[in-house]
This record gives structure tokens, C-alpha cells and sequence, in this order.
């Protein structure tokens, strides 16, 4: 067995891409990662939260301690139905062993990037291309700096695309994928009322939401559902999604800038939708803003020679089966499992387990979160059914819970 230290160069520095150096630095390599950002970042009113699920905890700590002290518990998954004209909400079905935590993005962002050496990012640094050797054992990969505009060429065994739903490694080998317009966008946004002691913001919401604070809540409507829990000191994380055509984006994001009048509509509806406690919530958000929800038909092949795509770039998801973020870390986690048992003499090798472990299980998730968010939104899914949260019955309803999801309950190597 060689010594040497394999060496992979990650590019993009968000969740997959700090999971994937955390993985790799694990399994004994060299990393190197790419960000076009200049900096860190620091967190905003306009981050968003996310759910860990039992599996992605447990790899988190195994890289770092103390997740618990920062995120907080969610044990219950609660789906219910909400009277537009009465005001009223009814349960549909609930899950009350659900074993998840609830995490503020930047904060869960900045505990991994926090753990990591320092020197291996380079802030700053536009991914341009990349290039594999003629004995295909190698990889060259170019980026920009953004401050001097200079072009600059690592080298390593492998190419580690983190780069996200729109990546743009993954267009070099299957550039006529597109991704796919759900029928919907969502308005977000987080709450903070750790300033306020006894905020009647916070206060009514209980009342109306009893279990907030260990509860995730997807509250449907007719044609629409919204999407709210508690994170840690005091804020409410929200999500409310919006059948409407698909908007046109403009550069490399799926969030669209929206204007005060935007802002303004959205509030005018959600006082015709949702309860007076949960609209309140909404209106005193400050800068919520507005993300296009795509997902993309599972692509089979997520490894070429020396590159490989990990999180959004392998398996761009709608988010209703809280799948994104976690897919993202057990992705990074398999990845590093397989090259520290290949070694990097059987570097292929360890890139096919990869492969054959993760392709089946994603592929699942990505439907069934497409399947769940069709459902919730009133549209046609399965068959040409709709659900109907009037008319659906218990056996209906339970679709809806979380634990459905295929894998949810699987092994560490294969859950999503």
C-alpha cells in the first residue's frame, strides 16, 4: 500500500462542500476547496433553517461535537388542514416519533466550516474549468480570483462537484439535462423574537401551535401549504409555497429579488389563507424572499473517471422531504467511506461503490419528495390523482408523514 495522500480539489464551499472536506480530510486526504465568495458567511434575517435527519446528526458528530447545544429538537411531524374562510385547522396526521433536529443554516454552516483548517479554502476563487489527464489519474482544475483577476491551476486526484443545482460540471457531461419547474415557488423567511421577552408575536402562536418548538408543521390549504418550526433562541423558521408559472430567472440562482410590492401581494393572500397567529409571523418578517422550486429526473451515472457530483449537483431535490441537506452530508460521508477503503491505488473502485450506494436511494428520494410536494400543492400526482385534504382519508393522509420516504429508515451507507 502507498503512502501517498490522495489529493481532492472540492469546488464550492456551501453544506455538501464542507461535508465533503470534512470526509475526505477523514479518510486521510489532502483538500482543497474552491468558493466563489469572498468570505464566509455570516448569517442574515434571510437565511433559511433545515431539519436534520437521525443519520446526518450522527456524521456530523462524528466530526464535530456539540451539534446538540446549537440546533434543536424536533420530534413530531404534524400535517393538518386550515379553513381559509373559518380560520380553523384540523389535524390530518402526526407522527410523534420523528427524530430530527432543526439547525439555522449559517449557524450549521459555520460549525463545519469552523472545524476545518483554515488554509484549505481559497475564498474568492470562480470555478472556470477543468481538465483530466491523458492517463485519466489526474485533474486540472482552473478558477478566476475574483480580487486580481488572475487565473489559477491546482492539480489533484480528484474533482469533488459540490457547485449545486445549476452546476455547471455537471453540464460538461450531461448538458442537455434540464432541470424541472415544480408548479411552485416559496416565500421564506426566519422570524427572530429573541429580542422580545415576551413577544405576542411568539405568545399567539403558541397558543394557536402548541407543540412549536418540537413540532414540524406543514399546514395545507386548498392549492397550497406552508411550512413552519422553530429554531433555536427564538426564532420561527417559514415556508410558504405558491402555485404560479415559472418565473425567469436571472443569473446563477433560484432565488428571485422581489419588490416591496411583491412583498405586499404575498401578504394580502396569506391573510385570505392562514390563520391571524401564522400571518402575523409572515408580516413582521423582515426581507423574505422568494425561491423557484426545481428538482430534476435522477440521473444514473454521477461519476466520470476522476470527478464526481455530490449533493444538489448529483440530485437537484424539492425540498418536502427535508432530503437536500441531508442527501448533501451522507453523500460526502459514503464518499469518504469508499476512498478510505479503496485506498488511493483503487481510487475507481471506491468512486463506483460510491456510485452504486448512493444512485439508487437519491433517485428514490428525488421522485417521492416530487410525489409529496405534488400532493400538498393540490396537484396532479400519482395516476392523475389529486389530494384533496377535505376528502382524503387516514390511509390517504399518512403519505404525507416523513418516515414514507423510501430509505428514511435504511442503513448509514445507504440512507439519503
Amino acid at each position: 500500500m502507498s503512502d501517498r495522500k490522495g489529493r481532492a480539489v472540492v469546488v464550492g464551499g456551501s453544506i455538501a462542500g464542507v461535508c465533503a472536506a470534512h470526509a475526505l480530510l477523514s479518510a486521510g486526504w489532502e483538500v482543497v476547496v474552491l468558493e466563489k465568495t469572498t468570505a464566509p458567511p455570516t448569517g442574515s434575517p434571510t437565511g433559511a433553517g433545515l431539519g436534520l435527519d437521525p443519520f446526518a446528526q450522527t456524521t456530523i458528530n462524528s466530526w464535530l461535537p456539540h451539534l446538540n447545544i446549537h440546533t434543536l429538537p424536533l420530534t413530531i411531524d404534524q400535517n393538518q388542514a386550515t379553513d381559509a374562510e373559518k380560520k380553523v385547522s384540523r389535524m390530518l396526521t402526526r407522527d410523534e416519533s420523528f427524530n430530527f433536529r432543526a439547525a439555522y443554516w449559517s449557524d450549521l454552516h459555520g460549525l463545519l466550516y469552523n472545524a476545518l483548517p483554515p488554509d484549505i479554502f481559497l475564498w474568492g476563487h470562480v470555478f472556470q474549468s477543468f481538465r483530466v489527464s491523458d492517463d485519466k489519474k489526474t485533474v486540472k482544475v482552473q478558477s478566476k480570483v475574483v480580487q486580481t483577476g488572475d487565473m489559477v491551476e491546482i492539480a489533484g486526484d480528484l474533482l469533488v462537484a459540490a457547485d449545486g443545482c445549476l452546476s455547471s460540471i455537471r453540464k460538461a457531461f450531461v448538458p442537455d439535462l434540464k432541470l424541472r419547474y415544480s408548479g411552485y415557488c416559496a416565500w421564506r423567511g426566519v422570524l427572530d423574537v429573541s429580542s422580545d421577552e415576551k413577544s405576542d408575536i411568539f405568545v399567539g402562536l403558541q397558543k394557536v401551535y402548541q407543540d412549536l418548538g418540537k413540532c414540524l408543521y406543514f399546514d395545507l390549504g386548498s392549492g397550497t401549504h406552508a411550512v413552519f418550526y422553530e429554531l433555536l433562541n427564538k426564532k420561527i423558521n417559514w415556508i410558504w409555497y405558491v402555485n404560479q408559472p415559472e418565473p425567469q430567472l436571472k443569473g446563477n440562482s433560484v432565488t428571485i429579488k422581489v419588490s416591496n410590492d411583491m412583498i405586499k401581494k404575498m401578504q394580502e393572500e396569506a391573510e385570505k389563507t392562514w390563520v391571524h397567529e401564522l400571518v402575523r409571523v409572515i408580516k413582521e418578517t423582515k426581507e423574505p424572499f422568494l425561491n423557484v422550486i426545481y428538482d430534476c429526473d435522477p440521473i444514473q451515472q454521477i461519476v466520470w473517471e476522476r470527478v464526481v457530483l455530490i449533493g444538489d449537483a448529483a440530485h437537484p431535490t424539492t425540498p418536502h422531504g427535508l432530503r437536500s441537506t441531508n442527501m448533501s452530508i451522507m453523500d460526502a460521508a459514503v464518499l469518504g467511506q469508499c476512498l478510505m477503503k479503496s485506498g488511493i491505488e483503487k481510487i475507481d473502485e471506491g468512486l463506483e461503490e460510491y456510485q452504486s450506494i448512493r444512485v439508487p436511494v437519491t433517485s428514490k428520494q428525488v421522485l417521492h419528495s416530487r410525489m409529496m410536494g405534488q400532493m400538498k400543492q393540490g396537484l396532479v400526482y400519482a395516476d392523475g390523482k389529486v389530494f384533496d385534504p377535505k376528502t382524503a382519508t387516514t390511509e390517504e393522509c399518512k403519505d404525507l408523514q416523513q418516515k414514507c420516504m423510501p430509505g428514511f429508515s435504511g442503513t448509514l451507507r445507504g440512507q439519503g
